[in-house]
């Protein structure tokens, strides 16, 4: 069961759908640049020039949101397509015109379009200027929302700011994504304070010059669940606290929590390592009291990202310094857990149950908007994995709001698309709508998981045609 204005969503991302990639005006990212200057970061040496072509095909998978009977569809503006310096000196109207048609396509076919602003594929001239690292460019995000909101404020009511910061830390203190700058324990934890800085910015900026549209903005925040590896052993249960609050909270406490800042275990933890490294300085960055209260608050729903668990105990781990040696947990899969394409996800739907009690209870049981959750597997029309992935996070999640109270207002399912998967390449499927990358037409064709989702969504939606609006939720 799950409450009556409940929205059903389903998700991509810019580079890793549109192609196009030198269409039309567009600048180059710094995904068209690692992939093209070393084809070896990807896994089987593919790119996203193409990807699915939805630049051209977009019309096309809106059909596709709408027959499978979501209400909301999540993409993100590529920043170079509409700024190809990164700057609004030069305004690409082809790029924008392509976002104008895409958001009008949606709502004809009553479809709400929920915009995400950066979604990693950052302009590499400004990568050349430090990118992330560079506070100057807390300056030019703050352009960029400008202007994205001047263009399409009138038209989009749910936004997102930057989609998972964590993950895009991984770029500058490792290499899991680009720029692949392996600033191990620096770089990332430099990236992070910018990245807050800059969701801060372009939310204050929305309240103060384009509320009369009445949007809602957050960030998503990407969050796996923590299990202690012995739950009787204290330090174990411990440890899993302390990679939530290194992982989810890095970011969530100082926009969710009562008083902002970091959170004091991360606080403490890499000023200590900091000094007994010699370091005049912390490798975490100070706010002023100014911005600590510049981004408490700034979130009108808690955005949430989730796939998958991990076990904790405590141990030293990874490269002297690093994030993973700050916090001082080193982690496992339960043998248990069934797998999936990925290295990283393996399927515990109970996790997903107790990262929302997390949410519930550090941050005050906030709205939450789950903006992706999904599963990859390979190449498969017939995917048995996904349906009993689905079923068990979807059970899992009915549980979280009608047992313990968690306030969730929306479910999306990564991805409505195969798409390009970063590092993986083409190697790692997560759409419910199968793409053929070896056709020039980029064939869609409706998974089993498909069928499943539009099913199970139709029976748990609101009926608007009976004057007691009920809901069923079918138990799997």
């Amino acid at each position: 069961m799950f409450p009556k204005d409940f929205i059903f969503s389903t998700s991509t991302a810019a580079y890793q759908v549109e192609g196009a990639w030198n269409e039309s005006g567009k600048g180059v990212s710094i995904w068209d640049d690692i992939v093209h200057r070393d084809p070896s970061f990807i896994a089987d040496r593919s790119n996203g020039d193409t990807a699915a072509d939805s630049f051209h095909l977009y019309k096309e998978d809106v059909q596709l949101v709408k027959h499978l009977g979501f209400r909301m569809y999540r993409f993100s503006i590529s920043w170079p397509r509409v700024l190809p310096d990164g700057s609004t000196k030069f305004i690409n109207e082809p790029g924008v015109k392509y976002y104008e048609d895409l958001i009008d396509e949606l709502l004809a076919n009553d479809i709400a379009p929920m915009v995400t602003i950066y979604h990693w594929d950052l302009p590499q001239m400004l990568q050349q200027k430090g990118g992330w690292l560079n506070s100057t460019i807390v300056d030019d995000f703050e352009k960029y929302a400008d202007f994205v909101f001047s263009r399409f404020a009138s038209k989009v009511k749910w936004w997102i700011t930057i989609n998972e910061p964590f993950s895009i830390t991984t770029g500058y203190g490792g290499d899991d994504y680009a720029p692949g700058l392996t600033m191990h324990g620096i770089g990332d934890y430099l990236a992070g304070h910018n990245l807050l800085k800059a969701h801060a910015r372009a939310y204050r900026l929305y309240k103060s010059k384009y509320s009369k549209f009445e949007g809602k903005l957050s960030l998503s925040l990407d969050a796996n669940g923590a299990y202690p590896k012995d739950e009787t052993n204290e330090e174990d249960i411990r440890a899993a606290n302390r990679f939530m609050e290194f992982e989810l909270g890095w970011f969530a406490h100082p926009v969710f929590s009562r008083y902002g800042n970091y959170p004091a275990v991360l606080r403490d933890r890499v000023d200590l390592n900091s000094a007994r490294e010699g370091r005049d300085d912390s490798r975490l960055p100070y706010f002023t009291k100014d911005e600590i209260e510049e981004i408490r608050g700034t979130y009108d729903f808690f955005a949430l990202n989730h796939y998958s668990s991990r076990l904790c105990t405590s141990g030293k781990t990874g490269p002297t310094p690093s994030w993973s040696r700050d916090s001082n947990v080193v982690t496992s899969f339960n043998d248990s857990w069934p797998p999936s394409q990925s290295s990283w996800l393996k399927v515990a739907p109970e996790g997903f149950r107790k990262v929302l009690n997390w949410i519930k209870t550090n941050y005050d049981n906030p709205e939450v908007f789950v903006t992706e959750n999904g599963f990859s597997d390979y190449n498969q029309l017939h995917d048995l994995g996904r349906i009993d992935y689905l079923k068990g996070y979807l059970s899992e999640l009915s549980k979280a709001i009608n047992e313990d109270g968690c306030n969730v207002i929306g479910y999306t399912v990564w991805s409505i698309l195969d798409n390009f998967e970063w590092r993986a390449g083409y190697t790692e499927r997560f759409g419910l709508v199968h793409v053929d990358f070896n056709s020039p037409n980029r064939t869609r064709t409706m998974k089993q998981s498909a069928t499943f989702i539009k099913k199970f969504i139709k029976e748990n939606s609101f009926d608007s045609n009976e004057n007691e609006i009920q809901v069923m939720y079918k138990t799997w």
